[in-house]
């Protein structure tokens, strides 16, 4: 029976909405995705099992284009003996190992470990492959293509932005290994610029403001803050006086405080930059530490139930429910710090924005940067945590 070839034209091209295929013939097929991106397969039968090569995205692969790939394979497939289309148009003589992404990555990961800063990080990177890419774990590696990319990265392209935006650098970065090694060949599916980025929509995300209490309210808060012995009080009450992440406050460990000079070094590997950061101790500060220190049981400051762990998030967050605090979050009463700074004081941004260990200038001004103005934020501090204390007392 005779092969149907060419049944689209280029206006039917342009014009195709909807999720689906479009067959123009002789295994070349249309796919739009149900956001209206479109691509090129082609689809045909190789021992026993039908693949889907991907072809390249439509427009930057025009019908004609994608015709005479189409072509290629076809002829590919009918030369004596047969070569498969996905070794013959990716230029490679199908005598590399095969090797699925799933089993490369593992690999890929434990080459790597230098690169990540902790266990935890790489146990992210390989929880997202997983969790969002497991339909890439048994394909080969060499195999991989833009419609493969796609079905992953589309269905939480939008709802979870992030998320999407690390599962698509990551993909690219293990194709990248691939290639290097010689598994793979051509281009890489997962590049954003000129690729991706002309399939997928620009996420145009809002900065997210987490709630905060107002600083004016900061001061009474403590004060009752201050009535509670729960262990996650104390961590709130330390995190407050030093304007510090979560993490950083409830991951803290005794060998990183010197109360004699009163710092606190948070290694390089705890914080969000990458670069350690000394944290100038108030009294008040000093003050929680104290008896804490007399009832150590841990390497944590502020330990968990299990004293190889410290004390989780969700304990706080559940001691501020049971305070009855709402429209405040752990994280904003970093905003309420600067805005107290910036609405009360006369200390200089920069100083405010490094007590947040927020970068400071750009890339230049901050490679002549060299210090980190302890001083100037010790005082700071200190005058943050007189100011909790005055409006208690006063």
């Amino acid at each position: 029976m005779a092969v149907t070839l060419n049944r689209l034209t280029a206006k039917q091209v342009k014009d195709a909405k909807g999720k689906r295929r479009l067959a123009d013939g002789g295994g070349l097929w249309l796919q739009i995705s149900n956001k209206g991106a479109k691509s090129w397969l082609f689809i045909y039968r190789w021992n026993g099992k039908r693949p889907e090569l991907g072809l390249g995205p439509y427009p930057a692969v025009s019908l004609a284009d994608a015709r005479r790939l189409a072509e290629e394979a076809r002829a590919y497939l009918a030369s004596k003996p047969p070569r498969d289309p996905r070794d013959a148009l990716n230029g490679s003589d199908g005598s590399e190992d095969s090797i699925a992404f799933g089993e490369f990555t593992e690999k890929f990961l434990s080459n790597i470990l230098t690169d990540f800063r902790n266990q935890k990080h790489r146990q992210q990177w390989e929880n997202t492959l997983r969790q969002y890419g497991v339909s890439l774990w048994e394909v080969d590696i060499s195999d991989i293509d833009t419609h493969h990319v796609m079905d992953v990265l589309q269905p939480i392209w939008n709802s979870k932005r992030e998320t999407a935006r690390r599962l698509r650098g990551r993909i690219e970065r293990v194709l990248d290994a691939a290639k290097a090694q010689g598994l793979r060949s051509g281009e890489n599916p997962a590049r954003w610029r000129g690729h991706l980025s002309a399939l997928l929509p620009n996420q145009k995300k809002p900065r997210r403001h987490h709630p905060a209490m107002a600083f004016k309210d900061v001061p009474a808060f403590m004060a009752r803050l201050r009535d509670r012995e729960a262990l996650a009080a104390r961590a709130l009450e330390f995190l407050i006086l030093t304007a510090a992440r979560s993490s950083e406050a409830r991951e803290a460990t005794w060998k990183e405080i010197d109360k004699e000079t009163g710092i606190w070094t948070i290694p390089a590997e705890r914080m969000k930059a990458g670069k350690s950061h000394r944290v100038p101790l108030s009294k008040a500060a000093l003050k929680v530490l104290t008896p804490l220190q007399g009832a150590r049981r841990s390497d944590f400051v502020f330990p968990g139930q299990s004293p190889k762990r410290p004390i989780s998030e969700t304990a706080i967050r559940k001691l501020l429910e049971r305070m009855a605090i709402e429209n405040a979050t752990i994280h904003g009463f970093r905003s309420s710090f600067r805005d107290w700074a910036g609405e009360t004081t006369t200390f200089p941004r920069e100083v405010a924005e490094q007590a947040l260990a927020h970068s400071i200038g750009n890339e230049a001004e901050r490679a002549y940067r060299r210090g980190d103005a302890l001083e100037k934020r010790r005082k700071l501090m200190d005058a943050w945590a007189i100011f909790i204390e005055e409006q208690v007392t006063g």
